[in-house]
């Protein structure tokens, strides 16, 4: 980096890059559990995917985001998924491979994938 120019535009393009994962508000939201827990168990390869994958379908109305802890450590990685007026779904022990059909059959479609989900792990 050799001027201010160069910063400003470093900037500018993590600043466009953040309000591509992070969205404006409305559509789905997309949050996966990336506190040490979640990084220990692979959460930052599931995060990669699901970001991928939503720009690789060019998913305007997906937000992805991160947080802390979810609570349930066991059964990380965590990925939930929030829409306006819906029970939120949890899916769990989320690995990358399974991100293309969460993403195709959740997000594009509307029908969660149950056996990934929280309800179908502590039902066994």
């Amino acid at each position: 980096m050799k001027s201010l120019e160069e910063l400003m535009a470093i900037r500018d393009k993590a600043k466009a890059n953040m309000t591509d994962r992070e969205g404006s508000g409305d559509g789905i939201r997309v949050v996966v559990g990336m506190a040490t827990c979640g990084i220990a168990a692979g959460a930052r390869p599931v995060l990669n995917a699901l970001v991928d994958e939503v720009a690789k379908r060019n998913l305007k109305n997906v937000t992805v985001a991160q947080t802390g802890c979810i609570g349930m450590c066991q059964f990380e990685p965590i990925v939930e998924v929030f829409e306006k007026d819906k029970e939120k779904v949890t899916y769990v022990k989320v690995t990358a491979e399974m991100i293309p059909e969460i993403v195709a059959s959740h997000l594009v479609n509307g029908n969660p994938v149950a056996e990934y989900t929280v309800g179908a792990i502590v039902k066994d």
